[in-house]
């Protein structure tokens, strides 16, 4: 998982993260406690922290990054 030091996150950061993070969950069939969706949810913080800043572009990178 990531390192998340001296990182923090306003409560609309969380929305985008936890939206993109359901949005992807329920297109895949996966339960939001699996382990695929924790991979995907810290997928998700570091897609984030590179600049991936809306629901629409964390869920492309997602894509992106499964495909790859």
């Amino acid at each position: 998982m990531s390192l998340l030091v001296n990182s923090s996150f306003s409560p609309e950061d969380l929305d985008v993260l936890r939206s993109a993070l359901d949005a992807w969950c329920a297109e895949q069939r996966v339960d939001i406690k699996s382990v695929e969706a924790q991979f995907a949810a810290s997928a998700v913080l570091d897609l984030y922290q590179a600049g991936h800043d809306s629901r629409e572009k964390l869920l492309h990178a997602l894509h992106d990054r499964k495909a790859a």
